[in-house]
């Protein structure tokens, strides 16, 4: 099988397993009512309908020459910009649990900064291609891209999205890596990031709070650190083959966001340490089919945004998982094909369409 047709049925079998973990995480809610689509259920028929959209993207980008995005990175940009401040404006923007993500199209949200993600990848990449011979200095070279990226981040924190702004840091440092930036820059870059990320932290009272939840959980077991601990409780009980597939019990208002934030944790209850580990091996082969896209790509900036689209959806899903075993504080990022949700879900399949279209072109 070819490396396209190997990424192919990655993606299938991500989105498939998804559907059928949102069905089971959601099915204690549907007593509560809604529409039932093919008997899946409200949540599960619209995760079906989000993954049916994510292929159709998947096929459309894999099938555009990624040479277009290095012309089009600037005004895509510009676009994701304006769609961040938007979010802000009545009327226009939508607030859900004291967060204005997202906008109203008619029965769905779109949250953008689902796709900021991707198109900031696009836009480094195409920089770091373009200015190869600057990036030795650093005030013509790497400078300009770190305040883009703190306008960027800025933005996401207004929502407030600081798991966005540690993908979006993370990825950056991987991209000046591969694109060629001299290491003392870099060496120079990560404390004053890592200073950044950790000033961020301590000085908002929310996420200060999460910060101690995950240092200690039980110090307030029915606030702070209740998402952590149930989460920890699902997997416990799972053991190594788990309960069931749908005999979950801490999906029945005990685990916070069962289907969306915490998937992984109903994944570990019912599927046991096997599930978790088939799960983690998938991402893990998923990632390493990725860099091989990057190596047989035909020129630098296509090998740069394949690196780079593979981070974003690899690192989503290790920080995901890092959070639902209490390894990382929470974050409140998804897993990309398996959280509830159309705009992480069709972001990802987007980023995965075009890594497939790079690899459709390589040697």
């Amino acid at each position: 099988m070819s490396l396209r047709g190997q990424i192919w049925v990655l993606l299938l079998a991500f989105l498939a397993f998804g559907v059928l973990m949102v069905y089971s995480a959601s099915a204690p809610r549907l007593l509560r009512g809604g529409d039932v689509w093919m008997g899946l259920g409200p949540y599960a028929s619209r995760q079906a309908l989000f993954a049916a959209l994510g292929i159709a993207l998947a096929a459309f980008f894999e099938r555009i020459p990624y040479s277009w995005y290095r012309r089009a990175a600037k005004p895509l940009l510009l676009v994701v910009l304006i769609a961040l401040s938007l979010v802000w404006i009545p009327g226009v923007g939508v607030e859900i649990n004291s967060a204005r993500r997202w906008f109203r199209i008619g029965m769905f949200t779109l949250q953008p900064s689902e796709f900021a993600k991707v198109v900031w990848v696009v836009y480094l990449s195409a920089y770091l291609c373009a200015k190869r011979t600057a990036l030795e200095d650093f005030r013509t070279g790497i400078l300009p891209t770190c305040l883009l990226l703190a306008v960027l981040s800025a933005l996401l924190l207004l929502e407030p999205d600081f798991g966005s702004c540690v993908i979006l840091a993370g990825i950056s440092f991987v991209l000046w890596a591969v694109g060629g930036v001299p290491w003392r820059h870099l060496f120079l870059l990560v404390p004053v990031g890592l200073a950044g990320l950790g000033t961020l932290a301590v000085t908002s009272p929310y996420r200060l709070e999460r910060l101690l939840a995950f240092l200690d959980p039980w110090t307030d077991p029915l606030d702070s650190g209740y998402h952590l601990i149930q989460s920890l409780v699902a997997i416990g009980s799972g053991g190594l083959w788990g309960v069931g597939l749908g005999a979950g019990q801490q999906k029945l208002s005990y685990l916070p966001e069962p289907f969306t934030d915490f998937i992984v944790a109903v994944v570990g209850e019912e599927l046991g340490l096997l599930g978790l580990a088939v799960l983690s091996l998938g991402v893990l082969l998923f990632f390493w089919k990725g860099l091989e896209v990057a190596r047989r790509a035909r020129d630098p900036f296509g090998a740069v945004l394949a690196v780079g689209l593979t981070c974003l959806v690899t690192f989503q899903a290790w920080i995901n998982m890092g959070v639902v075993l209490g390894v990382l504080p929470t974050k409140g990022l998804a897993f990309p094909f398996l959280s509830y949700g159309g705009s992480s879900l069709t972001a990802s399949c987007t980023a995965v369409g075009m890594l497939l279209g790079v690899a459709r072109r390589s040697p």
